[in-house]
């Protein structure tokens, strides 16, 4: 190990050569090498932990670049875990990078998870919060949880000393939906910068002993304001966890009804907006996506539809549309699930498809 790589760890107070050396001999499990991932296992593998284990099956593109900063414009298309563990290598050769190419599920978890120390989860779904939070409860290990949204983050360590699970924060999740992802929302490039740091920051403290873990609390940043605050968590509740289930369907994101959704293409909105037919034409986009560009229909954002049913016909042909089609598929695929519509449509490929056959002027993001 070699002393002028970490000389400004060795030398702080309560730290030293024994926080190097539970360092060197820990083992990290990272879920995620994208926007918090960046961030986390760039500064893990800096501080010298001896072995990381990295969980992404996903390829980088190129709007990955705006907050993945360990990826370079010559990665775009490539393997994620495979570019990450060169780059960290690359930092630093005295750890060793593992990387696993798959989706952690229920059917691998536990296996994937065991012999590690530490869990980070550096995903942006709600599905894989669950699964790790229950896979840690199964194995006895702590997990640090960091999300992103727009301007905003939050920072959190669960099931750390028999401190507070994810299912204390949150017993049940969010209906489908209702919470849009970065893609769909965006979020400040810098942002995942700071709250992975964070992340790491957590991980780094619990291995070594030094300072205080964010056990039982939940770290919340503003950036617009550079406000920040710590709110208490709920006790553990002691919900005891025996077996993984099937996340997906937990979250709502699987039926058990036989896909039903109809859909329309753009060159047939085409045809109902030229003759002038009685439909009803929605926005299930963001307000700032609106005033970009629009087919001059009704804005509800999807965050708003569940506050808005009375807005929605029941009797008229209603046609939905996001910028691809995912949010507003999922927005039809809900409203007739939960409140009964059979009148409604999504606009396949969204707004972009129409601006690619109709408009290839439109600025469409």
């Amino acid at each position: 190990m070699s002393s002028d790589r970490y000389s400004r760890q060795l030398v702080l107070p309560g730290f030293g050569a024994e926080g190097q050396a539970k360092l060197k001999s820990a083992s990290v499990g990272v879920v995620g090498a994208g926007g918090l991932g960046a961030p986390v296992l760039a500064y893990l593998a800096a501080a010298g932990v001896g072995k990381i284990t990295l969980f992404d099956s996903d390829t980088v593109s190129l709007s990955n670049l705006q907050r993945q900063v360990l990826f370079t414009t010559a990665d775009v298309g490539k393997s994620k875990a495979e570019c990450a563990q060169r780059a960290l290598i690359a930092l630093n050769p005295e750890i060793t990078v593992k990387t696993k190419g798959v989706r952690v599920s229920s059917s691998n978890a536990l296996e994937l998870f065991k012999g590690l120390d530490v869990i980070v989860d550096a995903t942006d779904n709600f599905p894989t919060r669950y699964l790790i939070n229950d896979s840690c409860a199964i194995l006895d290990k702590a997990w640090v949880y960091g999300s992103i949204f727009r301007y905003e983050g939050q920072v959190a360590v669960f099931n750390h000393n028999g401190g507070p699970t994810y299912r204390d924060l949150y017993p049940e999740p969010p209906k489908p939906g209702t919470v849009p992802d970065c893609e769909e929302g965006g979020v400040l490039g810098v942002l995942p910068g700071i709250i992975g740091s964070m992340q790491a920051s957590e991980v780094i403290k619990m291995i070594t002993g030094i300072g205080e873990s964010l056990s039982g609390k939940l770290f919340l940043f503003d950036s617009l304001t550079m406000e920040s605050r710590i709110v208490s968590l709920p006790k553990n509740q002691g919900i005891v966890i025996r077996n993984l289930i099937d996340y997906e369907q937990f979250c709502g994101l699987k039926t058990t009804q036989k896909p039903s959704m109809k859909e329309v293409t753009a060159e047939e909105l085409k045809s109902l907006i030229d003759a002038k037919a009685d439909f009803q034409l929605i926005d299930v986009r963001e307000p700032h996506e609106y005033d970009l560009c629009n087919l001059e229909g009704e804005l509800i954002p999807m965050a708003e539809v569940p506050h808005q049913l009375e807005k929605i016909s029941k009797t008229r042909k209603v046609i939905l549309h996001c910028r691809t089609g995912s949010r507003s598929g999922r927005m039809v695929q809900w409203l007739e699930t939960n409140h009964g519509f059979t009148n409604l449509h999504n606009l396949k490929g969204g707004i972009a498809d129409w601006a690619k056959k109709f408009d290839p002027s439109m600025p469409v993001y």
